[in-house]
C-alpha cells in the first residue's frame, strides 16, 4: 500500500492507494483541485464546505452522464474516451473519500 499527498484548496491530505496508483490518485486530486477552484470562483458557493459540495455534485453529475451515455452507446463530448472498470472505482473511491472528509469537517464545524 502507498500513500501520496494531494493538495486541494491549499489542503494538504494524505490519501493511500495501491502501489503503482500514485499518479493516477494525484492526477485525480488535481482534477478535483482544478474543479473546485473553477466553482469557487464563480462565487456559487457560500464557503468553503460548500464549493466543496458543489464540486463534487458536478463531478458526480458527469459521472452519471457518462454511466448513462456509455449505457446507450451515446458517450456525446467523450467519445473515444473510454473509463476501465479500475479507473473507475477509483474515481468512485476517491469521490467517497472526499465526501466523508466533508462529512467529518462540516461535523467539527457544527460542533463549534
Amino acid at each position: 500500500m502507498a500513500e501520496v499527498t494531494i493538495n486541494i484548496n491549499n489542503r494538504q491530505y494524505g490519501i493511500a492507494c495501491d502501489d503503482g496508483q500514485e499518479q493516477r490518485v494525484l492526477d485525480l486530486a488535481n482534477y478535483i483541485d482544478k474543479s473546485y477552484r473553477e466553482i469557487a470562483s464563480s462565487g456559487a458557493g457560500g464557503n468553503e464546505n460548500h464549493n466543496m459540495v458543489l464540486t463534487l455534485l458536478v463531478m458526480a453529475d458527469k459521472l452519471f452522464d457518462f454511466e448513462n451515455g456509455a449505457s446507450n452507446n451515446n458517450t456525446g463530448a467523450l467519445d473515444g474516451i473510454r473509463m476501465s472498470e479500475d479507473d473507475e472505482a477509483a474515481v468512485i473511491d476517491s469521490i467517497e473519500q472526499m465526501a466523508s472528509r466533508i462529512d467529518n469537517i462540516a461535523g467539527r464545524l457544527q460542533k463549534i
